[in-house]
């Protein structure tokens, strides 16, 4: 039995729009007949780090691709980040194949955005 991989996304400039598309899970796919295999992401760290003399705030939202629907939010609604500090994120969130991690920031390209996780084949 094959087991999760290890991974990284970033670092990935925060917009000013919340509907930003920053993370979702491939699909595999090839060989003759061999079909496409879904996969999921589980994250377990977030850091958004700001690299400006002024706070800034995020926030990030799990669904649909360019979405961030009321009661969505799943990391940081609003959550201010201090001048030139980070904001570290531990946890464990899965995402399935078709579910996208958006968001943005209250101020265009203070905020960065990396982290890690691991990623699997669902069965």
């Amino acid at each position: 039995m094959a087991s999760n991989r290890t991974f990284r996304f970033g670092p990935i400039a925060l917009s000013a729009t919340l509907t930003t598309n920053l993370l979702s899970p491939p699909t595999a796919t090839g060989g003759v007949n061999a079909g496409a295999s879904p996969q999921y992401i589980v994250l377990k760290h977030i850091r958004v780090t700001n690299k400006t003399a002024a706070a800034a705030a995020f926030s990030m939202f799990l669904g649909a691709t360019g979405a961030n629907a009321a009661g969505t939010e799943v990391i940081g609604a609003g959550q201010q980040v201090p001048a030139n500090q980070s904001y570290d994120w531990y946890g464990m969130l899965r995402l399935d194949a078709g579910e996208f991690l958006v968001g943005g920031a209250g101020t265009a390209s203070a905020l960065t955005i990396s982290g890690e996780g691991e990623i699997g084949v669902a069965g």
